[in-house]
């Protein structure tokens, strides 16, 4: 199936609601099913304080925030192991957690979506929240993530 244009939107937004979905999660443990009930009647396409926010494939979404919320340690242990030394999970700040928990994720449970796709676009997210340093990262831990999971 190809790839249109809304479609892409559409994925992207997805994308970075799911990071601010987990965002929220470790920032208050708040339950998946009441981060999904916020995020698709509050959040998913409104506009608000007047910015309006693209609609988003609400299915990618869950998946998205559902998945990376079951496989948490298993996404954790392969972030972690490609960490440089001295670093670990509770170094990084959880913007950084939630950008690479879902792009971790979509790397090893969306063989759907190409491997330069996924990485690309958790590079821009990251690019939303933080300077071309950070954006590196995460383009490179998620290269290195896709190459154990994606043999």
């Amino acid at each position: 199936m190809a790839t249109t244009p809304k479609r892409s939107l559409s994925r992207s937004a997805a994308r970075l609601a799911a990071v601010q979905a987990l965002y929220q999660q470790e920032m208050e443990s708040t339950p998946v099913a009441v981060l999904l009930h916020e995020f698709h009647h509050h959040r998913l396409g409104a506009t608000i304080d007047g910015v309006e926010y693209a609609e988003a494939e609400v299915d990618f979404f869950d998946d998205l925030v559902k998945g990376a919320d079951a496989r948490r340690e298993e996404l954790d242990a392969l972030i972690a192991g490609r960490l440089a030394e001295g670093w670990s999970m509770a170094r990084l700040d959880k913007p950084m957690k939630a950008i690479l928990r879902a792009g971790a994720y979509e790397l090893a449970a969306r063989a759907d979506v190409p491997t330069p796709t996924v990485i690309s676009e958790y590079v821009d997210v990251a690019k939303a929240f933080y300077d071309a340093r950070e954006s590196g990262f995460v383009n490179g831990l998620l290269d290195a993530i896709a190459k154990e999971v994606r043999k």
